[in-house]
């Protein structure tokens, strides 16, 4: 069985100041552009290095359909994350109705996703390079 293992940088950083969190959302968008990038490497060293069997060749299609899967995950976690800062800036300008509590659980929320995002696509990138490697 699996187990996941706590982030204590997560941890310490929910109780930090806006301040904190708003360079950590800056960070992974940071990070998601470079995923961005990483992705366009990919799609171009799959297109350059297709095969000639049919069952390499249904490989190579299934990783680019991942390819694409990831580019729309990327767009999405993108847009959640600006929204998160928009929010911040309503919480910092003091708008009515909005509380310091469910900021910090959305970017708890959003921590979550990052992680295991980047645990996901460090995975699809080990297949990616597996199979260039081997043909």
């Amino acid at each position: 069985m699996k187990t996941m293992t706590s982030n204590p940088k997560a941890k310490l950083l929910l109780g930090a100041g806006l301040d904190v969190l708003h360079f950590e959302s800056q960070e992974w968008l940071d990070t998601i552009y470079f995923w961005k990038d990483e992705v366009r490497f990919f799609e171009n060293l799959l297109k350059r290095k297709e095969s000639l069997s049919d069952s390499e060749q249904n490989y190579s299609v299934m990783l680019k359909s991942l390819d694409k899967i990831h580019t729309d995950l990327f767009e999405a976690i993108e847009d959640d994350i600006l929204e998160h800062e928009k929010l911040l800036s309503r919480l910092v300008k003091g708008e009515q109705g909005l509380a310091d509590a469910d900021y910090r659980e959305k970017h708890r929320m959003l921590t979550a996703r990052m992680d295991t995002f980047s645990s996901d696509f460090k995975t699809f990138k080990k297949v990616v390079f597996e199979y260039v490697k081997n043909l």
